[in-house]
């Protein structure tokens, strides 16, 4: 199991960035100028991910990855590249971080023994209101 912790900044070389024309804030500028990054990381040609980081990237990221295995990450929040450029940076640390967390073990516990008996209680109180109900024979 990998005991390192994967970033932007380990992965920067086999990243690719885009612009493209956003849809976000910015008035007339939106129109012009190409604020919308789009991040592009192929997870199955990556040479510095292990197997076992692969795998569990494709099973954990799965629904957001392309059929070549590419996971393509957006924004365009903001006015500018460079702050988009971040934010997108930020948004795959965060993925990457969620993806490598280690779910927490359920505990199997019991009712107590209050709870047990308050319910035994309910329900007879409901059956005794229901005998009420019914007509005499």
């Amino acid at each position: 199991m990998s005991t390192r912790k994967l970033t932007t900044a380990i992965l920067l070389p086999e990243l690719l960035f885009s612009a493209s024309r956003s849809s976000g804030p910015g008035g007339q500028n939106v129109n012009k100028v190409n604020s919308r990054i789009t991040l592009r990381f192929n997870i199955r040609e990556s040479t510095i991910l292990t197997y076992d980081e692969k795998s569990i990237l494709l099973t954990k990221l799965g629904s957001r990855l392309t059929e070549a295995g590419e996971l393509i990450v957006h924004a365009q929040d903001k006015r500018s590249q460079l702050q988009n450029k971040e934010a997108v940076m930020a948004k795959f640390d965060v993925m990457l971080a969620k993806a490598f967390e280690k779910k927490k073990a359920r505990k199997a516990t019991k009712p107590s023994k209050t709870a047990v008996q308050k319910r035994i209680n309910s329900k007879k109180k409901r059956s005794e209101k229901k005998q009420w109900r019914q007509k005499p024979d």
